[in-house]
């Protein structure tokens, strides 16, 4: 069983790895410890980002197991939980680490703009992999960080601080782009798993399972909603939600040609549970209502 760690606040952060405890609301750590062998599982209470330079460690993150290669970030949001295995066998793991508090972000631009960072949610096994010139980027980033927070606090140093963390967040945000395009063959390949399950899905299960979701396929893909999200983006320049409507308006317009069909029950064969929503949804998509499609391709 593994053991529990609960770190709310930066002092526990701090004392848990042996940092040195410079300001209550953020840390720059560089962990070079030993740590012991077995499993720790950590509730965050803070928003942590992990640079990951050595093997030795593996992540399971809800079901899914992960060994990490060499120059890896993994992101944790608060409310989040991850499990942590030391295997003693291997090289011990060395990393660097920025945990800031939420409070921290508290009535800032970046606060309002965090959720705009989707790999927080993403899963341990959907980790940014990093050249060693990103590597050194981020950790020049760091630096400035560190070099703020010792320096004596005046009325700029939150605002410099929060700005320095700011372009960090963003390089991330910039190098998992990248990497969605870099892996065209394995994105290629869960495009074609996608549509091949999603084709399935509009053929067999939609009447059964209701409207089909982008969390759903995600599923099906052993992926997270936002790398899945993320992913189909980068790839096809349309979010998943969008690439989901789409498949739905083309089955509809099939159906719709069916003039045995009513309305009502091509909204009920597409998993729409009232026909006033099919009515809107396809009329929201289209330009047309379903009836007024029908008097046109009719014409």
């Amino acid at each position: 069983m593994a053991n529990e760690v609960k770190i709310d606040t930066i002092r526990q952060f701090n004392d848990h790895y042996g940092f040195e405890h410079l300001n209550p609301m953020i840390t720059v750590g560089h962990y070079k410890g030993d740590p012991k062998p077995g499993a720790t599982t950590y509730q965050f209470g803070v928003y942590a980002i992990y640079i990951k330079e050595t093997k030795g460690c593996e992540l399971n993150y809800g079901l899914t197991r992960y060994d990490f290669d060499e120059m890896t970030v993994t992101s944790f949001a608060p409310g989040q939980k991850v499990t942590a295995i030391v295997d003693d066998t291997k090289k011990q793991p060395r990393w660097t680490v920025l945990a800031f508090h939420p409070d921290f972000l508290t009535r800032t631009s970046l606060g309002r703009k965090m959720s705009s960072y989707g790999y927080f949610s993403y899963n341990s096994n959907e980790a940014l992999h990093l050249s060693k010139e990103e590597v050194e980027l981020l950790g020049a980033v760091l630096s400035l960080i560190e070099r703020e927070m010792r320096h004596a606090i005046d009325r700029h140093s939150r605002t410099i601080i929060i700005s320095h963390i700011e372009v960090f967040l963003d390089y991330c945000l910039r190098f998992y782009e990248r990497q969605f395009y870099t892996r065209e063959i394995i994105n290629s390949s869960i495009m074609d798993r996608f549509n091949a399950v999603l084709d399935e899905y509009m053929a067999k299960d939609i009447r059964e399972k209701g409207l089909p979701t982008v969390a759903y396929f995600a599923d099906s893909l052993n992926l997270s909603a936002g790398y899945f999200g993320e992913l189909v983006k980068n790839t096809t320049g349309s979010n998943a939600k969008d690439v989901i409507a789409e498949r739905l308006v083309c089955a509809a317009r099939e159906l719709l040609n069916d003039m045995t069909l009513s309305v009502t029950q091509v909204g009920d064969m597409l998993g729409f549970e009232y026909p006033q929503h099919f009515v809107r949804f396809f009329k929201r998509r289209t330009g047309h209502t379903p009836k007024e499609y029908r008097t046109i391709t009719l014409n």
